[in-house]
């Protein structure tokens, strides 16, 4: 019965049915969709051969299979409709259909929207061209993103129209982003997305600007400090425009040195065990700095959200000025409670290790929220709000969720799960890198890394080993650059940076190759998973597991 059932599909609402072997036309319902189907049903018809192939099944024969892929493209090359871009714009919703254009093709993705991780921001591009939201979205510009789309055809542009689009060149959004350091490793050019290597990136407690780790997710917009204007409104009750000057002069000035972690940080391994959706961090997807501005509590208070404001709101939303080009813009929210606490350390930041923010780090001002992941840390900010919800922006209800290893895209409903905030536990070894050979001759080997820990944490321990886990070793930690006195041990609940640690061990004898594992402890004690499989999730987010990293050790050569 389920054969007959996915034979039918093989005509099911065709109106330009494709000729059919005998074999196949013997299973087939020969039903025709009314007039008013015509549109969706020839996309739905004319879809790439798996059709073809269940029938090459059925009919026990291969020469079924290639008649139908044949005909199949044949009558792409021939017989597709054509469409006014005027048609194609009244296919706007879900209600009356999905249609986009690309090069001049006319595509129906409806039933793909549902199915799209993004489908908030695809309906953006409804009733129009692509080319416009790939330039901002370039990771869709890969072989097997257009294979996709090429399924959903229904059609192509008029002439006429298609030369209108020609004429209306899309200047690339990206050609004022500013320049890059050459050794960072990019994940992603448009939106620049890249991280340090991970031996640079223990070298110093304080991360250099150009090093610290790029996470952009529109382009960089361009912002005059003499006429930029931070707004800040909500509840009624509350209203302030602030000037750059206005913020420098009028609240007093704190710093606080603070880590950052994209929540994909260490998505690589995650993508080791099966595939994810995002961007393939490595481990260095974090970076700490010492951030100066304004309290956002100190702010807040100005703008009349007193001691009250905890009975109405629970929300604090950011809004940046990066944009994409229907003028959505970037946001995110935090907790009230974080945000008004004097133990926030809550920052409107203007200044990144002692100078202006860089402008891939937010000039000329940016929401710093220790302890809390880099997707709330907002740059370039424009606009905050105070409000009894959350941010309603894709990045804040459709993206930075963490779910069961058993979720995937089809049963995933993201309002069941709530936005990461704090992150958990983490540390990394940054050296030596996996697959290294040492010499015996050397006789000890000396491992770096990083450790930290999400909500202010603080990370007591971080053990290692040297081989796969059997028996451990506790690293020397540090809290300073070398040379420099520790800093003394933060207040509870407000270590927001990182700790660099260290650990140098004996070779040992006869061992061929080093598994050298780290875990930290932070002072709730909690500790990181083992492995990675039991913390998978289809978005590769939260990724701690045990850091891994295998060792040759190279026998000295000795003359006979």
């Amino acid at each position: 019965m389920l054969l007959l059932r996915r034979c039918r599909g093989l005509t099911l609402l065709s109106t330009r049915r494709l000729p059919v072997a005998p074999a196949v036309a013997s299973c087939a319902v020969r039903l025709r969709s009314s007039s008013a189907e015509d549109q969706g049903s020839y996309q739905r018809a004319h879809r790439p051969g798996w059709r073809h192939a269940v029938a090459g099944l059925l009919a026990g024969t291969g020469a079924v299979l290639a008649y139908g892929l044949h005909q199949h493209k044949a009558e792409q090359e021939a017989a597709y409709p054509i469409f006014s871009q005027e048609e194609v714009t009244s296919h706007r919703s879900l209600q009356d259909g999905v249609w986009v254009t690309y090069k001049g093709g006319v595509y129906d993705i409806t039933e793909f929207v549902a199915m799209h991780p993004g489908g908030d921001k695809i309906l953006l591009a409804a009733g129009g061209a692509l080319e416009p939201f790939w330039a901002l979205y370039a990771v869709h510009n890969q072989e097997h993103v257009l294979e996709m789309l090429s399924e959903y055809k229904v059609g192509e542009l008029n002439a006429e129209d298609l030369k209108k689009q020609k004429t209306m060149q899309t200047l690339d959004p990206y050609s004022s982003d500013p320049e890059r350091h050459p050794v960072l490793r990019i994940n992603n050019l448009k939106p620049f997305n890249a991280e340090p290597p991970p031996e640079i990136l223990s070298d110093s407690f304080i991360t250099p600007s150009a090093f610290f780790f790029k996470r952009n997710h529109l382009p960089v917009p361009q912002v005059d400090p003499a006429t930029y204007l931070l707004q800040v409104e909500g509840l009624p009750g509350g209203l302030l425009t602030l000037s750059l000057e206005e913020l420098k002069t009028r609240f007093p000035k704190h710093t606080v040195t603070a880590t950052l972690q994209c929540a994909g940080n260490r998505r690589s391994e995650m993508n080791a065990v099966k595939q994810v959706k995002g961007l393939n961090w490595g481990i260095a997807a974090i970076s700490n700095a010492t951030w100066s501005g304004a309290r956002l509590r100190d702010v807040l208070l100005a703008a009349g959200y007193g001691p009250d404001v905890a009975r109405r709101a629970g929300h604090v939303q950011f809004e940046g000025l990066d944009k994409d080009v229907t003028g959505t813009t970037y946001g995110a929210s935090i907790p009230l409670n974080k945000a008004v606490s004097e133990e926030g350390d809550v920052l409107l930041a203007y200044e990144m290790n002692g100078a202006d923010l860089p402008a891939d780090h937010g000039y000329p001002v940016r929401v710093v929220v220790p302890g809390v992941v880099g997707a709330r840390n907002v740059k370039w900010l424009g606009k905050i709000i105070v409000s009894a919800d959350e941010s309603s922006s894709h990045w804040q209800q459709n993206d930075y969720k963490g779910f069961s290893p058993g979720t995937d895209w089809d049963t995933v409903n993201f309002k069941s799960a709530p936005a990461i905030q704090e992150l958990p536990v983490q540390s990394a070894i940054t050296a030596p890198a996996d697959g290294a050979v040492v010499d015996r001759s050397s006789e000890e080997l000396t491992v770096k890394g990083y450790a930290w820990s999400g909500g202010g944490r603080e990370v007591v321990r971080v053990d290692v080993s040297l081989d796969g886990g059997k028996t451990w070793q506790v690293a020397q930690i540090r809290s300073s650059e070398k040379g420099q006195a520790p800093e003394g041990t933060p207040p509870t609940g407000r270590a927001w940076a990182w700790k660099l640690w260290e650990i140098t061990a004996p070779l040992p004898p006869g061992a061929k190759e080093l598994k050298i594992v780290c875990k930290a402890v932070d002072n709730s004690y909690n500790m990181q998973p083992d492995t990675v499989a039991p913390i998978w999730n289809l978005r590769g987010v939260l990724s701690n597991a045990w850091h891994r990293v295998n060792v040759k050790i190279r026998e000295d050569e000795r003359e006979e």
